[in-house]
């Protein structure tokens, strides 16, 4: 493969997405500390499969907007490979059996290495857990019933990437969970709706015209902004919430050093008039997530050897 082909599958890739995925493995992780339960190869192979569910995701959104023309020349974001022609429509079907090939060996692999030979029915169940995170990594654009084309991609994320994510990771390590981590993967899950939310009210025009019914084209682009406030809002409560209701270090506090930085996007958000002007705010608020997984991951560690 060539430098030029290579680089235009590495932009498909949307590796700059890789960061928001991760934080849930990063806060699971993190809540094993105190158990002395960590497990550097379970947290890899964590890792392993979440990268390769987040690129199966992103392909398979570039292959089903491609399909129904809503990544087209009004779209503000940035040009996708199946837009662009760089990259063929059965090229990308190929890559995306590929990758949901890739996360299913990955995602077994991760059993293995938590459950072993024993735990048949809760190996099963994570299983059966993967094999719907694949398919919805799929058709949230895929297809004539994608729901992403619905306005259900919100509930998705909030999902995967907050309940199953933080929760699921966490019980790979434990086979046990707390209702206190629920407030961590809610914590997670709506940040990560917030940067599907700023995604959506960039391209609210162009999901308009092109009847993908998300979320800001149903509220309206003040209204979309308003429910912005109220998931990041509502994500820094429930870290409040966590952190002083289980504090027993000054460690545990680190976490909360990304308020400033969230309470300035809130700011930023309110002063943007122009569609294109939710563009840099993506990376911002996906980067600020990360940021408070890696804190919280330091915090917990530094914890328990404190």
């Amino acid at each position: 493969m060539s430098n030029s082909r290579l680089k235009i599958w590495l932009s498909a890739f949307r590796l700059r997405t890789l960061p928001l995925a991760l934080s849930c493995i990063f806060m699971g992780a993190a809540l094993t500390f105190s158990l002395k339960k960590f497990n550097i190869f379970i947290f890899i192979g964590a890792m392993f499969t979440t990268i390769f569910l987040q690129v199966l995701s992103n392909l398979a959104n570039d292959y089903g907007d491609g399909v129904k023309g809503t990544d087209n020349k009004d779209r503000i974001g940035p040009t996708r490979a199946v837009q662009s022609g760089e990259i063929s429509l059965n090229a990308m079907k190929s890559a995306i059996i590929v990758t949901a090939t890739l996360s299913l060996f990955s995602g077994l692999t991760l059993l293995f290495l938590s459950f072993g030979a024993s735990h048949f029915l809760l190996t099963f169940f994570f299983l059966l857990l993967g094999i719907i995170s694949i398919a919805a990594a799929i058709k949230y654009t895929v297809g004539e019933n994608a729901y992403g084309y619905s306005g259900l991609g919100d509930v998705a994320v909030f999902i995967f990437f907050g309940l199953i994510g933080v929760l699921g990771s966490h019980f790979l390590y434990t086979q046990s969970c707390s209702w206190s981590h629920l407030l961590l993967a809610m914590c997670i899950g709506l940040l990560s709706v917030g940067v599907l939310n700023l995604n959506n009210m960039r391209d609210i025009e162009n999901d308009r015209v092109s009847n993908k019914s998300t979320i800001p084209v149903k509220l309206g682009l003040e209204k979309a902004k308003k429910y912005h406030f109220v998931l990041l809002l509502s994500a820094m409560l429930c870290l409040v919430f966590y952190v002083f209701s289980q504090f027993t270090s000054i460690f545990g506090l680190l976490p909360l050093l990304v308020f400033p930085i969230v309470l300035n996007h809130l700011m930023e958000v309110n002063r943007c008039n122009l569609n294109r002007d939710f563009n840099p705010m993506l990376a911002k608020l996906a980067i600020s997530t990360f940021l408070l997984s890696i804190l919280f991951f330091v915090g917990e560690f530094l914890k328990s050897i404190a």
